[in-house]
């Protein structure tokens, strides 16, 4: 799979469909989450994303230090529910993190996780700081990365 980051303005119109109605198949319908997605964020954040066959199938965003937290930080970790046995989890935040260190120049990074995935971003040497709480219905947790 190859992986590309882009700012929102270089984002094309077939790219930004792609990835809205990933995330919006994920976060929306899959997890059965009413929230809203279109937050204004996107045209501040750099968007990771991958390829395979011309599908979008593996994403996040990424914001610079104090953009989102005062960390640098991921968002929306997204990878289509026919690829997550390939592995393709761990590569999106891989590649997400080489972005940050990359186009910002930092290793701290601050995420709010979904509670469940704890052990997933642990293996990527993210640690839980503080308590679990709800965001948009959902059990999270915040994690850092130093």
């Amino acid at each position: 799979m190859n992986f590309v980051t882009k700012s929102f303005s270089e984002l094309t119109t077939t790219e930004l469909y792609k990835i809205l109605q990933l995330r919006s198949e994920v976060f929306v319908v899959e997890q059965d989450c009413v929230y809203q997605d279109l937050d204004f964020k996107d045209q501040k954040s750099l968007h990771v994303f991958g390829f395979k066959n011309d599908n979008i199938i593996a994403y996040t965003r990424i914001f610079k230090p104090g953009d989102y937290f005062d960390n640098a930080s991921i968002g929306r970790v997204v990878v289509a529910d026919t690829e997550r046995k390939l592995g393709y989890g761990h590569d999106v935040i891989k590649a997400s993190i080489n972005a940050i260190k990359t186009h910002f120049n930092v290793d701290e990074i601050t995420i709010s996780a979904q509670k469940y995935l704890k052990y997933f971003y642990e293996s990527h040497n993210f640690i839980q700081v503080g308590e679990e709480y709800l965001e948009d219905g959902i059990p999270h947790i915040r994690m850092d990365r130093n």
